[in-house]
């Protein structure tokens, strides 16, 4: 069996593979530099056992007093240092070469990596672990520096070595050359099936769960808060020892079955030695081998084993760096879901008028449409709430007007331009969103704020937080503007986070702007503020309000009722309540229901006291 006949087994192979070849193509002149210095060290390695048998027949054969076998010995000794001198310098150049080559490659890898995960869908990003995606990338960049090291100062070295020797044995003994040659191939052979059908399965599994075990750390971690509010860390324990007990498990099968593989290996290397010395004693006993050709083929034979031995452990190292590369490279080979069109252009929004034109879109697999052929008109400057019962299709209107998602049909225009066919990235900057929970980086709160207009001056970045009604609170902070507001924003409260997201959308200052209304589980105190700070950024722009408390949206232009993906009602507050039977009537009506019966226990209890 041919590495090629090897590689071409499994698809594994052939994906990790011709993904690293393509990065080495990157780097053509190099990688072909590192490839000869290696072949040609190692020529000089098979050359070497030769010069030795020569020094040892010019030693056995005469006295060092006659010129003859003096300069025999020393024109065999200045080979050898010479052929040593040769292997040190061209390893140093290739060591030197393959360092260049493969940290360029690791960082490619990385910002590629990284470049798609920024780019995939939010299904994506919502049905993926961020511990797990990181572990995966940075596994994989650490086994192509192996994999590099394997296959470039390995199994290439390896390969020239074994056709090298087998080919200077062969000319000198045939038989003895035949029998090398043999041995070697099945040394191989055995060595590759091992890795390929035995070990690489085991593995594969046991990646996978490594990649669990990332996960379930990072996701009880990041619900750290959590777990404490609910005493759970006990729970939290056993939950993930379950899962590193499986982890375990599959280690150490994968584990105990390389240590099959390694004997396996040892006790073929072992039958190959015994042949091999075997054919050189019988060479010697029938006259056709004298003592310099003996040391020739010991010297040969060991340089060899020393490298097939070796092959067993690179096999391995291929076999375990193809395994952890498999999930990198499976993630470069996944679609990024919304792509910018080939001919797609920055879009410029100047007035903000938003147009549905018999829209159709359906979820991923999903056969029924959650929109179908729905149309309606934004008008510029208009403020918009969008109502109905979770599920209804709210979200997805604005991640649409995002294109966060691609619609199966019609189109959405913004100032009569086509969102599909502008760039993505000139879109979104046009387009402030305040989200429910506001997701901050744990960078510093100018920073965060500064986030829509990295360019921004501290003055604006002021101004913006003024706006906002976050100025105060910022100022009373030990390090103001520059202090470090922990993972997503840990460090401050709701209001507090809620009002530097409304602080970064004034900064943005973009002409469409969408509220996802959150207000309802703050104070009373942090709640006026904030609607304070809204009703400052709606001033002058398309907004979108998602309404949840409806007693929010009172005083927006017009309301949208949603009901299963169908604008089923329209029009303002007061008209939308005069309506008998409707569903915004019926949402409004509870709403103030259960804020009275909320009302009613303090009520009782003011008058008890």
């Amino acid at each position: 069996m041919t590495l090629l006949t090897f590689f071409g087994r499994g698809s594994a192979f052939r994906d990790v593979l011709g993904f690293t070849f393509k990065h080495w193509r990157r780097q053509p002149l190099r990688a072909s530099a590192i490839a000869a210095a290696i072949i040609g060290a190692t020529l000089a390695d098979v050359m070497t056992p030769l010069f030795s048998g020569r020094l040892v027949s010019a030693v056995a054969g005469g006295s060092a007093h006659e010129p003859a076998a003096w300069d025999a010995a020393m024109s065999a000794f200045t080979m050898l240092v010479a052929l040593a001198l040769v292997t040190v310098v061209l390893r140093y150049f290739a060591f030197n070469g393959i360092t260049v080559l493969t940290l360029r490659i690791m960082r490619d890898v990385a910002a590629d990596a990284f470049y798609r995960v920024q780019r995939f869908s939010t299904d994506w990003h919502a049905n993926s672990f961020a511990g797990s995606t990181v572990r995966k990338v940075t596994r994989g960049m650490w086994a192509l520096d192996l994999l590099d090291d394997t296959i470039l100062l390995a199994l290439l070295p390896a390969a020239v070595m074994l056709a090298g020797t087998t080919v200077l044995l062969g000319w000198y003994w045939p038989l003895l050359g035949l029998a090398v040659a043999v041995g070697a191939i099945l040394y191989i052979t055995l060595t590759l099936s091992l890795s390929l059908g035995f070990v690489a399965p085991a593995a594969r599994l046991a990646n996978s769960w490594d990649t669990r075990l990332g996960g379930a750390l990072a996701d009880a971690i990041s619900c750290n808060a959590v777990v404490k509010a609910f005493g759970a860390e006990a729970r939290e324990d056993a939950r993930l020892g379950r899962v590193t007990a499986k982890w375990q498990a599959r280690t150490d099968r994968t584990w105990r079955r390389g240590t099959v593989n390694g004997t396996a290996q040892m006790s073929m290397l072992l039958v190959l030695r015994a042949a091999v010395i075997g054919l050189a004693v019988l060479f010697w006993v029938e006259g056709a081998a004298g003592p310099g050709d003996l040391a020739f083929v010991l010297t040969s034979f060991f340089v060899l084993q020393g490298y097939l031995r070796e092959i067993g452990q690179h096999i391995r190292n291929l076999q375990r760096s193809v395994n952890d590369m498999e999930e990198l490279v499976e993630m470069h080979r996944q679609p990024l879901g919304v792509v910018d069109a080939p001919d797609a252009r920055p879009i410029a929004i100047t007035r903000g008028r938003i147009e549905f034109d018999r829209v159709t879109f359906h979820y991923g697999a999903h056969t029924t449409p959650l929109y179908r052929d729905l149309s309606l008109v934004i008008e510029a400057g208009e403020r918009v709430g969008l109502v109905g019962h979770s599920g209804s299709g709210k979200t997805t209107f604005v991640k649409l007007i995002q294109r966060l998602y691609d619609v199966s049909g019609g189109q959405i225009r913004i100032d009569g331009q086509d969102v599909a066919q502008a760039a993505q990235a000139s879109l979104r900057t046009q387009i402030a969103i305040v989200q429910q929970e506001p997701i901050l980086f744990h960078r510093s709160l100018a920073e965060n704020i500064a986030y829509g207009r990295p360019g921004a001056s501290m003055a604006d970045i002021v101004a913006a937080a003024e706006l906002a009604n976050a100025h105060d609170f910022i100022a009373q902070l030990p390090k103001g503007y520059g202090t470090l507001v922990g993972e997503r924003g840990v460090k401050l409260s709701g209001g507090e986070r809620q009002r530097v997201a409304i602080a970064r959308a004034f900064l943005a200052d973009a002409p469409i702007l969408i509220l996802d209304e959150a207000t309802s589980s703050l104070d009373s105190e942090s709640e006026l503020l904030i609607q304070e700070a809204m009703e400052r950024l709606m001033q002058g722009r398309t907004t979108l309000v998602i309404a949840h408390r409806l007693s929010t949206v009172r005083a927006l232009d017009r309301l949208l009722v949603f009901d299963r993906g169908r604008v089923v009602e329209e029009g303002d507050h007061a008209a939308l309540v005069a309506r008998p039977n409707g569903i915004y009537r019926r949402l409004f009506e509870r709403q103030a229901l259960e804020l009275v019966r909320g009302l009613q226990p303090q009520d009782d209890a003011l008058r008890a006291g």
